[in-house]
């Protein structure tokens, strides 16, 4: 465990009090631990299966499955790469569904040449429209993987290998170590391979079941400080009842630097707009200049007011010039969500992260209409409204109580304005502070004043 002090610290004496001491030491061992939980999913993972199918002279054939077991957290383009260690001196000789990105160095075998002979292959998806003779099921997506919540058929990939120089029993067969996982970028820590029982499969018709003869899970985690040093959204809000639009906090993604870094932003209305952005690579972000720097901003607007209900329009706009967000999805915290009666132009299903207590959803678009958020341009937005029942036991527009405790997307913990800064009912000013008496006093000067008596 490491140890983190704060600069104020050097002033302390050199025997603190065993305490704070200790206080300190659990705080420090609390984050470390838990910077890949994440409170609305917390049992999300990623779990990659591998299953032996069959033994062979030399090693094992085995069918590797990744199940992305995340409620909202999915993997886009261009997908994922799987790597590790091998535990001896094994080879991969051919694969389906699949392929390594490097061969290496294959020169000690003649005549029949091993697909890959790395000590640490790295393994990628094959592209749609492979060849039937080179799929498998759930193979060929580009490395794309849904989230569960969103799409569950298409949250498995998977791909066959055959492995040689491995040994030919369960007992002569050891796992391989120092797994890793990018979707594509960083972000995943991976456990160590931990043999399970072996998987059961049912037959087309149900009515037989055979096993694997031997399988190992692996288990990755995300940590959003880990897959980047900044964040990737943020969140403005405005009200009908208040003219303030309360914007994205300043720097929130990070700051102008385009003096030190030329070409890190763009201005919108630039005449070397089209040049800069065809001429920057595709995989890197270019965002437009804006006081927050952030890829992606989601604005929560209080619309309008009825009787029995209120409604809500969300926008989802994407300033960044190299990048179409495929399969978005927006996850929201807010206490009324229990009665959320309709999402206009979302999908919508509540999480429900504290077992019983529902006050998170899951938004995304809808297919073929705006499920692709495109870059930022006139068509880069997507925008929905919902409509809320009130509940009269809880129901107020005081106090902030109307915006979202907290919003994610594409799994992103997006930074949220601070509360004081939140759009206020117009007579809360009279609740500053100021009482009856304060209010009579000030009256009676006015009287006073004006020589009515």
């Amino acid at each position: 465990m490491g140890f983190c002090f704060s600069p104020a610290s050097r002033s302390v004496s050199m025997f603190p009090n065993v305490s704070v001491l200790l206080v300190l030491l659990l705080s420090c061992s609390f984050f470390a631990s838990t910077e890949a939980y994440d409170a609305l999913d917390p049992n999300g993972n990623i779990t990659i299966k591998w299953d032996i199918m069959s033994w062979t002279p030399d090693g094992y054939v085995a069918v590797v499955t990744i199940f992305n077991f995340q409620q909202y957290r999915h993997i886009q383009a261009p997908g994922w790469s799987l790597g590790w260690t091998w535990a001896k001196k094994e080879v991969i000789w051919s694969m389906s569904g699949g392929q390594t990105i490097e061969q290496g160095d294959c020169s000690r075998y003649k005549g029949n040449i091993p697909h890959c002979c790395k000590r640490n292959p790295t393994v990628v998806d094959l592209l749609p429209g492979t060849p039937y003779n080179l799929q498998i099921a759930n193979c060929c997506k580009g490395g794309v993987i849904s989230s569960w919540v969103q799409d569950p058929a298409n949250a498995v990939s998977a791909f066959q290998l055959s492995v040689g120089s491995a040994g030919t029993t369960n007992k002569t067969v050891r796992l391989p170590k120092n797994f890793t996982l990018k979707a594509p970028g960083p972000g995943y820590t991976c456990g160590p391979a931990k043999i399970v029982k072996p998987t059961k499969f049912a037959t087309p018709d149900k009515r037989r079941v055979t096993q694997a003869l031997m399988t190992w899970n692996v288990t990755c985690t995300y940590s959003q400080f880990l897959a980047q040093k900044t964040p990737t959204c943020c969140v403005s809000l405005s009200s009908f009842y208040n003219d303030t639009v309360v914007s994205c906090p300043t720097c929130a993604c990070g700051c102008q630097n385009n003096a030190t870094m030329p070409g890190s932003c763009v201005e919108p209305n630039s005449p070397y707009l089209a040049s800069v952005v065809s001429n920057a690579g595709r995989n890197n972000p270019l965002v437009r200049c804006t006081s927050h720097m952030c890829p992606i901003r989601v604005h929560w607007h209080i619309k309008l007011n009825y009787k029995e209900y209120w409604r809500v329009k969300v926008t989802i706009t994407n300033f960044n010039y190299n990048m179409n967000y495929s399969q978005w999805n927006l996850v929201a915290q807010h206490p009324n969500f229990d009665n959320l009666t309709q999402s206009f132009s979302f999908y919508h299903e509540p999480l429900m992260p504290y077992g019983t207590i529902n006050d998170t959803a899951m938004l995304w678009g809808i297919k073929f209409y705006n499920d692709l958020l495109m870059e930022a341009g006139p068509s880069g937005n997507v925008q929905s409204e919902l409509l809320f029942r009130k509940d009269a036991s809880t129901f107020t527009f005081e106090k902030g109580w109307a915006f979202p405790r907290r919003i994610y997307f594409n799994g992103d913990n997006c930074v949220m304005p601070p509360p004081d800064a939140y759009p206020w009912l117009p007579n809360a000013s009279i609740r500053w502070g100021v009482s009856r008496f304060s209010l009579g006093l000030i009256l009676l000067v006015l009287v006073l004043h004006s020589g009515l008596f």
